[in-house]
C-alpha cells in the first residue's frame, strides 16, 4: 500500500509540475490554453476560469494541458502555438524541464534551511563502512583515520580512492589510527563492473552545519547543478559503452519510491528531487517527441526561416514516440525480470 501511495504522489507531482511549467509559459506568452488538468481519465471536478478549463481527473499519475495549435490541422490558429513568435515557442517548450529543475531546488532549500547539511571532512577519517565490503571484513570501523595505504601517507580523503585504484586487485596494506593506537590491516579491493572502479566500502566522516536562508538557497542550486552534471556524465559513459546501461521503468521506480518512503519523509523528498532532475535531463535530450527534440525542431525552423512541413513533423514525431515506447517496454521488462 505504501509503495502504491508513494508512487502515485511521486509521478503525480513530477508530471504535474512539468506540465505547469508549459502552462505558465504558454499563458505568459499569449497562447490560448483551453484546458489544464491534474490527473487523467474520467472527470472528477472542473471549473471554467476565463478561456481555460481547470479539471481534476480520477487517475492521479500526472496531468496535462491543451495548448491551441499543437494538434495537426491547428497550426494557423490566431493564438495557437504555431502562430506565436519563435522565442515564445522555445520558452514554452523549455519551461517544463525548467520546472523540474526548480522543484528540487525548492526541496533542497527547505531541507537545508530546516535541518542544515552534513559536510564530508577532507581528512581520511572513516564515517561508516558498507556491510560485506573489504573494509568491514578487514576490521575497519567508523572513526578510524587511515594513515597510509601501501606505504603512501594520506592527508586528504580523495587520496584513499587514488591509492585503491592504483592498487587494483592486489591486496592493500592499511595503517589506521584508532584511539591513539596504530593498527595494521590488509584488504583486497572489490571490483565493481558498473562503475569500472575498485572499492573498499567506506564513506567519509561528516560534520553537521546549520545554514542561513541565503546559504541554503545557494547550496540547493549547487546540489542540483552537481547532480545534473553527474547525470550527463553517466549518459556519456553509457553512450560510449564505458558503463552498462541499466534502465528502470515505472515498476522499478515505484518500488524504489516505496522503499525510500519507508525510511521517512526526508529521504522520500530527496528521492523526488533526484528523480525530478532525472526527468528534466532526459526531457532535454534531442529525441523527437521529448521537449529537447521539439526544441531542436524549433532551432532548425529558425535557421531555415520557415517551419518544417507538417508531414515531416509527423514522421519525426512518430519516430520519437516509437523510440520512447521501445525504451519504456524494455525498462518495464527489465523491472519484471529483476
Amino acid at each position: 500500500m505504501l509503495t502504491v501511495l508513494a508512487a502515485i504522489v511521486l509521478f503525480g507531482v513530477l508530471i504535474t509540475v512539468h506540465e505547469l511549467g508549459h502552462f505558465l509559459a504558454a499563458k505568459a506568452t499569449g497562447m490560448l490554453v483551453t484546458e489544464f488538468s491534474v490527473g487523467f481519465g474520467p472527470l472528477l471536478y472542473q471549473r471554467q476560469v476565463g478561456e481555460t478549463l481547470y479539471s481534476l481527473r480520477i487517475i492521479p499519475f500526472g496531468g496535462y494541458n491543451r495548448i491551441a495549435g499543437m494538434e495537426p490541422g491547428e497550426e494557423d490558429l490566431p493564438r495557437g502555438f504555431g502562430s506565436r513568435p519563435l522565442w515564445a515557442r522555445m520558452i514554452t517548450i523549455l519551461a517544463g524541464p525548467f520546472m523540474n529543475f526548480l522543484l528540487p531546488v525548492v526541496i533542497f532549500f527547505g531541507m537545508y534551511a530546516l535541518s542544515g547539511i552534513d559536510i564530508p571532512v577532507d581528512q581520511p577519517i572513516v564515517g561508516s563502512t558498507m556491510a560485506g565490503y573489504p573494509a568491514e571484513q578487514a576490521g575497519v570501523v567508523p572513526g578510524d583515520r587511515i594513515v597510509s595505504i601501501n606505504g603512501v601517507k594520506l592527508t586528504q580523503w580523495k587520496e584513499i580512492s587514488e591509492q585503491v585504484q592504483a592498487s587494483g586487485p592486489v591486496p592493500s596494506k592499511l595503517v589506521v589510527e584508532r584511539g591513539g593506537k596504530v593498527q595494521n590491516l590488509t584488504l583486497k579491493p572489490q571490483y565493481e563492473s558498473e562503475t569500472n572502479r575498485y572499492l573498499i566500502g567506506i564513506t567519509p566522516k561528516l560534520n553537521h552545519k546549520d545554514l542561513g536562508l541565503v546559504q541554503s538557497a545557494s547550496t540547493a542550486v549547487k546540489a542540483v547543478s552537481r547532480i545534473t552534471v553527474g547525470m550527463l556524465q553517466g549518459i556519456k559513459l553509457m553512450v560510449t559503452r564505458k558503463v552498462s546501461a541499466e534502465l528502470s521503468g515505472p515498476i522499478g521506480v515505484a518500488q524504489m519510491a516505496g522503499d525510500v518512503a519507508a525510511q521517512g519523509a526526508i529521504p522520500y523528498l530527496g528521492f523526488m528531487a533526484f528523480l525530478s532532475i532525472n526527468l528534466a535531463v532526459l526531457n532535454l535530450l534531442p529525441i523527437p517527441a521529448l521537449d529537447g527534440g521539439q526544441f531542436l525542431v524549433l532551432v532548425v525552423e529558425g535557421l531555415r526561416g520557415k517551419p518544417l512541413a507538417p508531414r515531416a513533423k509527423g514522421i519525426i514525431q512518430m519516430i520519437g514516440v516509437g523510440c520512447i515506447l521501445f525504451l519504456t517496454i524494455y525498462a518495464t521488462l527489465h523491472d519484471l525480470i529483476h
